[in-house]
């Protein structure tokens, strides 16, 4: 039954052979050669034969296939031309995928979900994501505030815990804050190497993020918010307040700094990877009222 799937080996082999591919180190590719894995991405994607799937990067279609299979209709966006004619025949046998020749980070993609999907459809974003790529590609689909339940993705293991992290721990950063902002984040598998064709470098997990209808934290300026964020977290190993000192070198003296954080009930000898994200939504909104209302 699997032997028709693309993500084989062999069948890979094939595909790549029979169209003279080579892969690009530039784009990150690296294709599924495992029908579990796939399987087991779907499983957790919670998507039916109701919903909508966007994918990013199909490559040579092995996930393309399967989120054609297990659901109602598939929209992929692929900025490698030379894939485009393999697509169309590996895909040949499915009517309900349609391939975005576009660079995601260009695309508009609301105008895409419109085109693409019925008005109200449950849609999911499911992509084995290059690498190389992953957080700038996260960061413009949650910022964008599409219309999707969740996002479920393959990613390197290390950007992945980072995702998901907790504070106190050696993940834990300005990525995390981001990312939870918009999501609830989840780490719900690794995965080794073997099941790449190339095998990468390093370690791979599934990273499922499910979108919160409103953010947990209530922010006076969202961009002010994530700078001071990145601010607390520039030098790891630095307090709070020295890193905040040096964010505001030339705006706010160590003084202001220190009454402020006294008058929220921060201790400035803390390091950013101790506060939570409420803490740090007080943090910037304190700060903000500062320098905005005076």
């Amino acid at each position: 039954m699997d032997k028709k799937y693309i993500a084989t080996p062999i069948k890979t082999k094939e595909i790549l052979q029979k169209y003279h591919f080579t892969f690009k180190k530039s784009l990150g590719q690296n294709f599924l050669i495992d029908v579990n894995v796939l399987k087991n991405i779907i499983g957790h994607a919670g998507i039916d034969k109701t919903t909508g799937t966007m994918e990013i990067g199909p490559g040579i279609g092995a996930l393309t296939e399967q989120l054609a299979i297990h659901s109602d209709k598939v929209v992929a966006f692929e900025i490698d031309g030379r894939l485009l004619p393999i697509l169309d025949d590996t895909l040949s046998d499915y009517d309900n995928i349609r391939i975005v020749h576009q660079d995601i980070l260009k695309a508009d993609v609301h105008d895409v979900i419109k085109e693409n999907f019925q008005e109200n459809q449950p849609i999911h974003i499911v992509a084995n994501l290059p690498y190389y790529i992953t957080t700038p590609i996260l960061m413009k689909l949650l910022r964008e505030r599409l219309p999707v339940e969740s996002i479920t993705v393959m990613i390197q293991k290390e950007v992945a815990d980072r995702m998901a992290a907790q504070p106190n721990t050696k993940s834990y950063g300005s990525l995390t804050i981001a990312i939870q902002y918009y999501t609830e984040a989840k780490v719900v598998m690794n995965v080794p190497k073997t099941v790449f064709m190339p095998q990468p470098n390093v370690d791979s997990s599934i990273l499922q993020l499910v979108t919160r209808s409103k953010p947990p934290v209530e922010v006076e300026d969202e961009d002010y918010f994530f700078t001071l964020v990145q601010a607390s977290f520039a030098q790891r190993r630095k307090t709070l307040r020295n890193n905040l000192t040096s964010h505001f070198k030339g705006i706010l003296d160590k003084d202001t700094i220190n009454e402020q954080l006294e008058a929220i009930g921060i201790d400035g000898t803390r390091r950013g990877e101790s506060l939570d994200m409420q803490e740090f939504s007080i943090l910037a909104n304190a700060f903000y009222k500062l320098q905005h209302h005076n």
